[in-house]
């Protein structure tokens, strides 16, 4: 059976996740037991026991859900499962990267604090926001964020084909909910985020983030990637990190990405981290996309078992 890893992004993020594994596999307690080390810091209380708050916390999500993604994909690998492709919604784009040997954990972990802490003072100083609009094509919602005039917004997810997620400066961004209602859409809801994610108030992010990219090992993938800036199957190191990059200010093209994958006939994907959002966004991009939930010990469990393999 070939699988596909597909990696959750902010919004996944629980307290308690991915505890059952700590307590289930050695080889996840020794990745959230070297978390801690490299950190410097107790991350593995704060996932395990929070407070919600402080999870929430863009620099502290981001490593976070990178640390339980690892973990996911370590035990899989551990019992002979292992990607034929990768794909990551936004910060998901990291686990992805992992499971495909481009990046080390050490590395990986170092990339998405150092962007987690960026995006969070970008988003301080931009004073931008986001917004879920559900039930809008994403022509028509387009065409009316062209009519917004208090500032800047833009397209930041193509989650699915009726669940589009706009970010910008809060004035643009509540004029684009109200015009987005007008013109049909069946909800325009402000999301409870940091900052404007995946827009051009990102641009300070970006331009720090691309020195400390320098500092880190790009290697060729075991697996194709899909890239959410390019939804498209990216092998090569070099541009994979010039995508990553351009990932902070571009939005993250998921149902291309997904249609992508469909294309590729791999049968069953796995979705390596919490919760199952991407389960649902999956289908809602392409009916023959079947996505398993893998964050817990019990879904790998039960995983192991449909394939026979030891415990």
């Amino acid at each position: 059976m070939n699988y596909s890893f597909l990696f959750p992004g902010q919004g996944s993020q629980s307290v308690g996740m991915g505890q059952d594994l700590y307590n289930s596999y050695d080889r996840a307690r020794s990745r959230f037991e070297q978390a801690n080390a490299l950190l410097g810091r107790d991350i593995v209380s704060l996932i395990f026991s929070g407070p919600m708050e402080r999870l929430t916390a863009t620099e502290n999500t981001q490593p976070a859900l990178f640390v339980v993604e690892a973990a996911i994909t370590d035990v899989l690998k551990e019992n002979q499962i292992v990607p034929v492709v990768t794909a990551g919604h936004s910060l998901g784009e990291y686990g992805a990267l992992y499971a495909a040997g481009v990046l080390s954990f050490e590395d990986g972990l170092r990339a998405v604090t150092r962007r987690g802490m960026l995006m969070a003072e970008a988003g301080k100083a931009s004073a931008g926001t986001m917004a879920a609009v559900i039930g809008m094509n994403k022509e028509t919602l387009a065409a009316t964020l062209t009519q917004v005039k208090s500032g800047i917004v833009v397209t930041a997810n193509e989650n699915s084909p009726d669940q589009t997620v706009i970010s910008g400066e809060v004035t643009a961004v509540r004029e684009a909910c109200e015009k987005c209602k007008a013109a049909g859409a069946k909800r325009a809801i402000l999301l409870p985020v940091g900052g404007a994610f995946h827009s051009p108030l990102m641009q300070s992010a970006a331009d720090a983030f691309a020195g400390f990219l320098d500092t880190i090992s790009f290697k060729a993938p075991s697996c194709p990637v899909i890239s959410n800036v390019s939804a498209a199957l990216e092998t090569d190191p070099v541009r994979i990190k010039d995508l990553l990059l351009h990932q902070l200010t571009s939005p993250v093209r998921w149902i291309d990405s997904m249609m992508t994958l469909a294309a590729l006939k791999h049968g069953h994907c796995l979705e390596t981290g919490p919760k199952d959002v991407l389960k649902g966004l999956a289908k809602k991009c392409n009916y023959s996309l079947n996505v398993i939930s893998c964050g817990s010990a019990m879904n790998i469990y039960s995983l192991l078992a449909e394939k026979q393999l030891p415990l």
